[in-house]
């Protein structure tokens, strides 16, 4: 960029262009010959969870001595970037084995916990999931009504959880619940429980707007008893826990709202210099030229703020506001993007010929997921206002 003597100049490292590199190789490559046909069939690949933790591509944010290559997570964001603009559903393992499970087992486990989970959620031989939202609780996270009760040497869960990503799929859960439901937010924990444990139930979810090869489905819990050294941290620690994790898995959204918007730039660029009309290619076209613009400046927006909190989470620096500004960006970006997208492209977007129906379909879970815009746009009005200033991480 040219600014004359003012110029401000930003670039990636070499390292990571090259990671950018090996993420879109890989994708290309592995994920999207079969990207329609796995979508279509709701098929969840295992196998490519595998090969991606094989690359390392679930290790960046973690520690050596933990199995991880402790890239940071500018290097996460730019993998899972590149892994969502080829398919939205493949961007989940980031948070389901990463962002989620094995990064709060970092911060708030016993050693022994990070010893028996996190290694194998790296190397994907064990997949994660975790859980909060329940049927009647979104957004209000303090609502909640499931509860781990204290007997003798086990805790006992009992409730639900809903709109799970991985339930059926995953190995070990990181599961929210109050161990004193009458202390409120003071009463809540945190827990990683084995999927296999009596009384753990996961039933699909199937019809869903999008990421349709992501598997998603209700978590029950009746009576199901779990050793005490389930517990992170303390009793009454969980909600604390609980927003922490979110910092960390809305900037994995985050990368994939990047990833859908960007995908929709691609294919409308793509689409405009080969579709006709009126002897010309229809990029030609000033309507055309508009809808180009305005999806290449939203994507480059919001690009720049994702990276910027990825660097500065990597810089041990506290940015709650600028991963939900970032969060907020993308997830607006990536809809307007895919909106804009199928206008260029007509019928041709409407059709299954295309992937703009796909990137249509999975870009609205961006304004949900993780919490919605509308939360995003409270945390940030609330920064600005001088109302959250002491709950920033």
């Amino acid at each position: 960029m040219q600014g004359g003597k003012y110029a401000v100049y930003f670039e990636l490292s070499e390292e990571l262009q090259a990671i950018r590199k090996v993420a879109r190789d890989f994708a290309v490559n592995e994920i999207g010959p079969t990207v329609a046909e796995d979508d279509r069939a709701h098929r969840f690949r295992r196998d490519l969870v595998e090969k991606m933790a094989d690359l390392g591509f679930l290790g960046c944010p973690i520690p050596e001595e933990y199995g991880g290559n402790g890239m940071g997570f500018l290097a996460a964001t730019i993998i899972a970037e590149e892994i969502a603009r080829v398919h939205s559903s493949m961007r989940l393992p980031f948070n389901m084995n990463t962002n989620g499970p094995a990064l709060t087992l970092l911060k708030f486990g016993t050693e022994e916990q990070r010893k028996k989970y996190v290694p194998g959620l790296v190397s994907g031989k064990i997949l994660g999931c975790f859980a909060i939202t329940e049927p009647n609780t979104g957004s209000d996270v303090a609502s909640m009504r499931t509860t781990a009760i204290r007997d003798g040497d086990r805790y006992v869960l009992n409730g639900s959880k809903m709109w799970i990503s991985n339930a059926q799929v995953a190995d070990v859960a990181l599961v929210y619940a109050y161990t004193d439901p009458s202390q409120r937010v003071k009463g809540m924990s945190a827990f990683i429980i084995e999927t296999n444990t009596p009384g753990f139930m996961a039933t699909p979810i199937e019809d869903k707007l999008g990421t349709w090869a992501a598997p998603c489905g209700e978590i029950t819990f009746e009576n199901c008893r779990i050793p005490l050294d389930a517990l992170i941290g303390k009793e009454g620690d969980g909600f604390k826990i609980c927003m922490s994790q979110l910092d960390d898995t809305r900037l994995g959204c985050a990368a994939g709202g990047l990833g859908v918007a960007q995908a929709s730039l691609d294919a409308a660029i793509e689409y405009a210099n080969q579709r006709e009309q009126f002897g010309q290619p229809v990029g030609r076209f000033q309507m055309i030229q508009d809808l180009i613009a305005q999806m290449v400046v939203e994507v480059e927006a919001a690009r720049l703020l994702v990276y910027r909190a990825a660097w500065m989470r990597d810089q041990g620096m506290s940015c709650t506001r600028e991963i939900s500004i970032g969060k907020y960006a993308a997830g607006e970006a990536a809809n307007k993007c895919a909106d804009m997208a199928m206008k260029v492209l007509g019928a041709y977007g409407y059709s299954e010929e295309y992937p703009v129906a796909r990137y249509y379909r999975d870009a609205k879970s961006y304004q949900i997921v993780e919490g919605t815009s509308q939360i995003q746009k409270i945390i940030i009005a609330q920064d600005a206002l001088g109302y959250r200033k002491a709950n920033r991480s």
